[in-house]
């Protein structure tokens, strides 16, 4: 008796465990949604005071956005309290000298009509404005109606742009704005003397631009060695009596999107503000890193402690920095080997530099600091996580990050003798990605025309031996772009790589490519030969991808489909027009159709029939120009309001498939721009894309 109710039991319990494990299953499978791979938040815009250890950043989750502080020791806490998916960015964060505000802007930058976008479709008109959060009892107060906020040193002024001219609020006074100084031209890089008594700024005038000096003594403005050229990036010197700058000169006959080896040298100078010359002490070499390279920097320039200029270039072919004296003399080399620099700070005393590098990780990026007095560098961050936008703390005790990991979305950091440490608690939202993502896998393969190309597999959990799976091509955009093995360090790719991963656990695998013309691998990687709208050469990646995933043993070679956002729509367009019979289907986010079209919205003065030859390599190297031979189905995704790539593309594209019989669907966002400023469209536009591939691809 005993021993059968025992085995009964045994019996039960079996069919319990097994019932439990299926329903976890199942659930696992249920809660794995786009809405929940997406809603991780996204941390930007991280920088720190200018004395103490305050920190701080602006937090977006699920489209709502913040800012938050840390004094690296305490739990962030938030200091804004807006509550909407509203479309409405924050950038420019200033700590006031006290540490008692923030200063920040709240929306987007203008279109060409002068538009504030408004991607709710509100009637009410968008606007541009300037806060100040007091960080003692977080309320706020509106300035202005502007951008570009600079304050002094001392923090009496604030000065800012407003309708392309340079305003002013006194903060010790309860004055409204004023107009500080008007000039021609459009102004940018405010950037005040370390004494106050000036104020330093660019004057672009379409095809040059001037540095400006506005003494507040004087009253008068002083440009440093006006030229033909363009001028920017001002930074000031210790004593306030000199400001060195880079100049670039004018070339008339360069094309965006077209490969760019050389250029006319650039060269950096130092002026004196006193009688407005400027001496030349250092110029690119001819050819190799004779075109400037940028980083991702508040400024591309750095003046040290120890009367250094600290700047990029490219002069073997990789982006590293170099420091050479103001005086001209003594150049040196700070970061080295096959890598590039991307993001880049200079502490608060002037005494180290901070940047993020793929040396020695290319498909990652890690923190180094270069000591400017002594010149030793070192890595400190290490392992398969990604870090950058280093921010050391005005008292140099601490080093705060952003990072991330292969399952781990952004967040902010503290970095301590290698460790990283997070400054917001751990979730139940992370311990869901930890659990449920996959670590993709570096994969390096053939270009049809040979090119080593590198590219993140993401395969779904628990494969099936022996099974064949639907496969998916993602090509970012850009196409100045890498992505990496981990969660990217934008926005717009962070949700990207959140995608694939929502992908892979549906059972397709993707691959991720990082095709030539994109970052991290170099100049001639970057400047590929007859890329983009010279010839298009980045389709040969397209098609290697395709022929890697048709030779797989685990793909089904009849399901392989491709998706990409504006420089990888124009991808996934030509995969479709070019070789319909390797790939399925497409979705196509603000493509490039047409490179006639977009080369003018970024050059205005571009006029295809007086560039004849030009624009019909460049309608060549485009899709529009194979949609005969186009038959797979795609789906167009695209905002109206888009800066960056015409509407009138994704409006051209759809006119010449209609006239060609070809399948398509759509997805249009009113007033919404070019990265989806709304969290509730990049949903739409990832569930419609899923839905899609689920019908033509997956179970065509």
């Amino acid at each position: 008796m005993y021993t059968k109710t025992y085995t009964t039991f045994k019996i039960l319990l079996l069919q319990l465990l097994v019932g439990y494990v299926f329903s976890a299953q199942i659930f696992a499978q249920t809660n794995f949604t786009i809405d929940k791979v997406m809603s991780s938040d996204f941390p930007t815009a991280l920088i720190t005071s200018s004395n103490g250890d305050l920190a701080a950043w602006v937090q977006n989750k699920n489209g709502v956005r913040n800012i938050y502080i840390s004094d690296g020791g305490n739990p962030a806490r938030r200091i804004t309290k807006f509550a909407n998916d509203d479309g409405q960015t924050i950038s420019n964060l200033i700590f006031s000298p006290d540490n008692n505000n923030i200063f920040f802007v709240r929306g987007g930058a203008p279109n060409r009509s002068g538009e504030i976008p408004n991607p709710l479709s509100s009637p009410n008109k968008a606007k541009r404005e300037i806060w100040k959060v007091n960080l003692k009892n977080d309320s706020l107060k509106l300035i202005s109606e502007g951008s570009s906020p600079s304050i002094s040193h001392n923090g009496n002024v604030l000065a800012f742009i407003n309708k392309k001219q340079v305003w002013k609020v006194e903060l010790l006074s309860e004055n409204k704005p004023e107009l500080f100084f008007s000039i021609r031209g459009r102004v940018s890089s405010l950037t005040w003397s370390p004494d106050d008594s000036k104020l330093g700024f660019v004057s672009n005038r379409s095809d040059h631009s001037f540095i400006g000096i506005y003494d507040l003594t004087t009253k008068g403005i002083t440009y440093i060695a006006p030229s033909v050229d363009n001028d920017r990036n001002p930074v000031w010197s210790a004593d306030s009596r000199r400001i060195g700058f880079i100049r670039i000169p004018t070339e008339s006959q360069n094309l965006p999107f077209m490969p760019k080896r050389s250029a006319l040298p650039w060269s950096i100078h130092i002026g004196n503000v006193e009688n407005g010359t400027s001496t030349e002490i250092w110029k690119a070499s001819q050819g190799v890193g004779s075109a400037f390279r940028n980083i991702s920097a508040a400024n591309q320039l750095f003046w040290t402690k120890n009367d250094l200029i600290v700047f990029p270039w490219e002069g073997d072919g990789w982006t590293n920095l170099y420091s050479i004296k103001s005086d001209g003399s003594s150049i040196k080399l700070l970061s080295s080997g096959k890598s590039e620099v991307q993001f880049v700070s200079i502490s608060k005393d002037k005494k180290s530099i901070l940047y993020s590098s793929n040396q020695g990780d290319i498909d990652r990026q890690h923190i180094w600091k270069t000591n400017l007095l002594n010149g030793k560098t070192e890595q400190i961050s290490h392992g398969e996580g990604i870090e950058w936008s280093p921010q050391l703390s005005a008292s140099n005790n601490k080093l705060f990050i952003l990072a991330s990991g292969s399952k781990t979305p952004a967040f902010p950091a503290i970095l301590e003798n290698g460790n990283i440490k997070s400054l917001i608690p751990k979730s139940d939202i992370t311990d869901f990605f930890e659990n449920n993502l996959v670590k993709p896998e570096q994969v390096i393969f053939a270009a049809a025309d040979g090119m080593q190309i590198h590219g993140q597999l993401f395969l779904p959990p628990k494969m099936q031996k022996g099974k064949k799976y639907p496969a998916v091509l993602f090509f970012h955009g850009g196409s100045r772009r890498q992505m990496l093995l981990g969660f990217h360090h934008r926005g717009y790719y962070h949700n990207a790589y959140a995608f694939n991963q929502y992908l892979a656990n549906q059972g397709y695998i993707v691959l991720s490519v990082n095709y030539r013309s994109g970052i991290g691998y170099g100049m001639a990687f970057r400047e590929a030969l007859n890329y983009g709208a010279r010839g298009a050469s980045e389709f040969q990646d397209v098609q290697g991808a395709g022929l890697y995933l048709r030779n797989r043993a685990d793909v089904d070679a009849s399901r392989i489909g491709l998706w990409g956002g504006s420089y990888g729509g124009f991808l996934t367009a030509m995969g479709l027009a070019k070789a319909s019979n390797l790939f399925a289907a497409g979705v196509d986010l603000h493509g490039v159709h047409d490179w006639n079209l977009v080369i003018k919205n970024f050059r205005s003065n571009y006029d295809p029939l007086k560039n004849q030859e030009a624009a019909k390599l460049a309608f060549n190297s485009s899709p529009i120009a194979y949609v005969k031979d186009w038959k797979s189905p795609v789906l167009l995704i695209h905002g109206d309001d888009d800066r960056n790539v015409p509407f009138n593309e994704t409006v051209s594209i759809v006119e010449a498939l209609r006239r060609n019989n070809v399948y398509f669907e759509q997805l249009v966002f009113p007033d919404e721009v070019h990265g989806f400023l709304l969290h509730s469209n990049w949903i739409k536009a990832y569930k419609a894309s899923f839905d899609f591939f689920e019908r033509k691809l997956k179970h065509k």
